[in-house]
């Protein structure tokens, strides 16, 4: 699938996101739909089991909201209405795609200012070009960074080390997101997406179930005290979709023989 401003791109199991709206990818309603089909195509795909998201270019991954034409534009009842909004994944049309349970890797090739740096926390493995760098302005704007960052970044970091950067807005660079654990991996520009295409080939590698189950385990035990998160993870008994398929599944048997037949496994997705 082609669309002008996010191209895909499929490599076996892994489908690439390329976030192409020069010069700065800035996030619009538009922009925010058009990743959210993209994303819905990776879920609903049953051939796809990992997804990739990057930029177009070298210099800026995504410089945030599209505040030059929101400033002109903006209206908060359209922007929090279904049809008219951001659309059904949310701001950059993953930051609140709740039923997105496919991995996504983040391959921030520049600059992820604002929104940008939202899209990146939004996914589950972030490696980092050790030219790029994260920052969080909205409080010089006027705003603040309700799309995800004031709510994930604190879960991710340190709290007062996130509570800092949504008050500066202070530039974080790769060797300070690496020290944090918010990033994988910092490498050479020209090494990124070799490294985010390995990345995500590795967890490829897992049973489709298993790897939606994780997601959906993480974020129904997210908050929860040890005795209710293990209680929530009990076969029959967890209301959760994919954690119970698996356990009732055709992979979860081939997995077990795979392993006593000393050999790979060939997953079904079911």
């Amino acid at each position: 699938m082609t669309d002008d401003i996010v191209l895909t791109r499929r490599n076996g199991a892994v489908l690439e996101i390329t976030l192409n709206r020069p010069k700065a990818n800035a996030i619009n309603r538009a922009m925010s739909r058009a990743i959210y089909r993209a994303a819905k195509q990776l879920q609903d795909d049953p051939a796809l089991s990992v997804g990739i998201i990057t930029a177009a270019g070298d210099r800026v991954f995504c410089a945030g909201w599209d505040l030059k034409e929101e400033a002109v534009s903006y209206d908060p009842a359209a922007d929090s209405d279904p049809e008219q909004g951001s659309g059904p994944g949310g701001f950059a049309g993953i930051t609140e795609y709740w039923r997105l349970t496919k991995p996504m890797v983040a391959a921030v090739n520049g600059a992820a200012v604002g929104g940008g740096f939202e899209i990146a926390i939004a996914c589950d493995v972030i490696i980092m070009a050790e030219t790029a760098f994260f920052s969080l302005p909205e409080m010089q704007r006027g705003i603040i960074p309700d799309g995800g960052a004031i709510q994930r970044l604190p879960r991710l970091i340190p709290y007062n080390v996130a509570k800092e950067l949504l008050l500066t807005g202070r530039r974080m660079e790769p060797d300070e997101a690496l020290r944090w654990g918010l990033v994988h991996k910092v490498v050479p520009q020209a090494a990124l997406m070799e490294e985010a295409r390995a990345k995500a080939a590795e967890i490829a590698k897992g049973a489709p179930l298993a790897l939606q189950s994780i997601k959906e385990v993480l974020l129904a035990i997210d908050g929860m005290g040890l005795p209710a998160a293990m209680k929530k993870t009990k076969a029959g008994h967890s209301g959760l979709d994919y954690y119970e398929r698996l356990w009732r599944s055709e992979d979860m048997k081939e997995g077990m023989r795979a392993f006593a037949e000393k050999r790979d496994p060939v997953w079904k997705g079911r």
